[in-house]
């Protein structure tokens, strides 16, 4: 909840409590917020350095006096379904992007930040758990790299026992794909590739299936191929079984990023259970296009136009893709499931520019998303925090609930994503998530809360100088980033080195390049440049692993007025975690001393104001009898929540300006909900 929001709730609450007679309690049925009383199947695809502009639809369609690639399976969901135009990932590389995906939140409270590749998920709420409270099987297919436990190098003898965030540790019924980072730089794991750059970009790789390595099976098996033929035969089963369980799949492609490798035979005949791609579960020949020469076939389309070696890979590996979500989509037309699925495809950053290439002389081969503008028409690419690194091209579609050929330019980011399918599944997403559902944009029923768009992220390199990049941005050194969105208008720094370093300020909708600063151009920009330093410090914790240069600062108080006691809200229900209940229907509303309420079935949220004397350290207390989560502004204070013990106290260290702050918690109840916090003065100088 913004702070707006919240002032708004304190300063109405007397009304509220007139009008409660007249709320109803939350139902904690299956009923979905979609409508529906049956829980669809959720399909997520995350494409691997794809961008906004490599998508027909949004960009590639336009371009009438550039060279340009097709694809038309793409185009043809977008027709039935949703294009989201201003949908951001969380940062602008692979592994914090994902990390934020799988929490449900931003990249101020994710344990992965920066380019920490193999370091494990949170040992905490993910999608897939959340999935699996709401009666789901969930199945992750593809790339992962958040396994941690095990050293990047030196760790070819690893097993996912070792591993401590492996998928099916993180909530992942079944997992089939590639653990390691590195090894999603190749897209043929049995195959010796002899045009790799490097001995890593040549040699085999690692696939599991939970806990057995299977790569030995896969001779000749292109992975985009081996990822969407392992979801559709696991999809084609799961139907023909008449589960009485949906499920969630997060298929994870790892393409068309890194290697430039083609596969090896043309795409398949038909669409669909009796053509395309087909899983036969054979060792040597595991799906259909496991033959032919591997690294061979180019799509036609793109060949004897005078392109470069590496355009057209990239091209054909792009329209690959472009088949497998085709042959996807018409898998579950004829299964009769597509109007009870609702499929998400987006990208985890914007477009790269390598190609792990070399030619059979040793000379290595270039390649740059100015080919086929993969950055659209913004200016950045991957490991840049301009439009170009972080909106990503982003389709959903759900026959009979999206409608079809519908476009939402409403911005929105990957943490959304968990209170949407937890929302479509009929449960209250945990209170940890960062994220608002996106049902209200996407069904186009009830009305959208804005989602809170943030990404910090440091990189020690430069914006690449490509002619079509404003000059100013060319070759401009990255390092210390940051970007949150205030009053619609996008803020953005680059190379921070004081937290009183001003925002840069865009107007998207006018200013989709980012050419007009308006920082500084009238006390309205005034004002908001300097909500924009405060609300990055209020919606963000430290992480001792990835520094900033504002970490210390302390978090800026507020204009909420201070009150006595708690406002409380009930919310009856069986919940499996600590819920998010912004969107639920409250129950019983009052004021309470003490945060000690009587007679409750379900969770309990409690709002208050602490009050800062002085500017400086302050250590806060929880104790709780039941999972409790609190914040601070929008800030994740304490998480006693998951894996929560009783009679254990939650402690944490935080520097807050002096003057009030706005506290939420929220805490399950069994009979009586009891929370205390307590705050201690701890000094005013040193590092947390």
């Amino acid at each position: 909840m913004t702070p707006s929001r919240r002032l708004l709730k304190f300063t109405t609450v007397m009304v509220i409590l007139l009008a409660s007679q007249l709320i109803r309690p939350h139902r904690a049925g299956a009923e979905t917020d979609a409508g529906s009383s049956d829980r669809p199947n959720v399909i997520f695809i995350l494409l691997d350095d794809m961008g906004w502009g490599d998508f027909g639809v949004l960009h590639q369609n336009g371009l009438s006096d550039h060279k340009r690639h097709r694809t038309p399976m793409l185009d043809q969901m977008a027709s039935e379904g949703m294009q989201l135009r201003a949908h951001y990932c969380p940062a602008p590389v692979c592994a914090p992007s994902r990390s934020s995906l799988l929490s449900g939140v931003h990249q101020g409270h994710t344990e992965v930040r920066d380019n920490q590749f193999d370091k494990a998920l949170a040992d905490n709420h993910t999608l897939a758990s959340v999935m699996k409270a709401a009666g789901y099987e969930t199945w992750l297919v593809g790339k992962y790299g958040l396994q941690g436990g095990a050293e990047r190098k030196g760790d070819d003898t690893a097993t996912p026992d070792q591993w401590e965030a492996y998928p099916t540790k993180r909530g992942f019924d079944q997992f089939y794909g590639y653990v390691r980072h590195r090894d999603g730089h190749v897209h043929y794991p049995a195959d010796e590739w002899n045009l790799g750059d490097s001995e890593s970009h040549r040699s085999p790789k690692q696939v599991w299936f939970n806990d057995q390595e299977v790569s030995s099976d896969l001779s000749k098996c292109y992975t985009t191929d081996l990822f969407a033929a392992r979801s559709k035969d696991w999809i084609i089963n799961h139907a023909k079984g008449n589960s009485d369980k949906p499920f969630f799949l997060y298929l994870a492609f790892d393409t068309p990023h890194a290697a430039l490798q083609l596969p090896s035979v043309e795409f398949p005949k038909g669409y669909g259970v009796e053509g395309g791609l087909q899983w036969t579960g054979k060792p040597g020949e595991m799906i259909n296009t496991a033959k032919g020469t591997i690294d061979s076939y180019r799509h036609p389309e793109y060949t004897g136009q005078g392109w470069l070696d590496a355009e057209e890979r990239f091209a054909t590996m792009v329209r690959r893709i472009d088949n497998a979500v085709g042959d996807l989509l018409q898998t579950l037309k004829d299964l009769s499931i597509d109007d009870n699925t609702m499929v998400v495809i987006s990208c985890d950053n914007g477009p790269h520019h390598e190609s792990y290439l070399q030619t059979l002389d040793g000379k290595r081969v270039n390649y740059t998303p100015e080919s086929f503008q993969s950055y659209g028409p913004f200016d950045g690419t991957k490991r840049d925090v301009w439009e170009g690194g972080i909106r990503v091209g982003t389709l959903a579609w759900w026959p009979g609930k999206i409608a079809s050929g519908s476009k939402s330019d409403q911005p929105s980011q990957f943490h959304d994503w968990m209170p949407t399918f937890a929302r479509v599944a009929g449960i209250a997403p945990p209170a940890r998530t960062d994220g608002v559902s996106l049902l209200p944009t996407l069904t186009g029923k009830g009305a959208q809360q804005p989602s809170q768009i943030y990404i910090e992220y440091f990189q020690g390199g430069r914006t690449t100088s490509y002619g079509d990049f404003e000059k100013r941005k060319r070759n401009q050194r990255r390092r210390q980033m940051q970007v949150v969105f205030v009053d619609g208008y996008k803020g953005v720094r680059v190379d921070i080195q004081d937290h009183q370093d001003a925002f840069a300020i865009y107007d998207l909708a006018n200013d989709p390049k980012e050419l007009k600063n308006l920082a500084g151009t009238s006390d309205k920009f005034d004002a908001i440049e300097k909500r924009m330093r405060d609300r990055v410090l209020q919606i963000r914790r430290t992480n001792a692993s990835a520094p900033r240069p504002y970490d210390n600062e302390p978090i800026p108080a507020s204009e909420t007025k201070a009150i006595d006691g708690w406002h409380y809200s009930t919310f009856a229900g069986k919940f499996p975690f600590v819920p998010d209940v912004d969107d639920l229907e409250a129950g019983d509303l009052g004021i309470a001393e003490k945060m000690e309420v009587s007679s409750v079935e379900g969770a309990v949220k409690f709002e208050g104001v602490f009050h800062a004397d002085q500017t400086g350290w302050y250590e806060a207390t929880l104790r709780c009898d039941t999972p409790t989560f609190a914040r601070i502004h929008d800030a994740a204070l304490i998480d006693a929540d998951f894996g929560f013990q009783t009679g254990t106290t939650y402690q944490t260290k935080i520097r807050l300006a002096k003057g009030n702050h706005p506290v939420t918690i929220t805490t399950l109840a069994e009979g009586t909900a009891k929370v205390e916090l307590n705050w201690k003065y701890v000094g005013s100088g040193g590092k947390e």
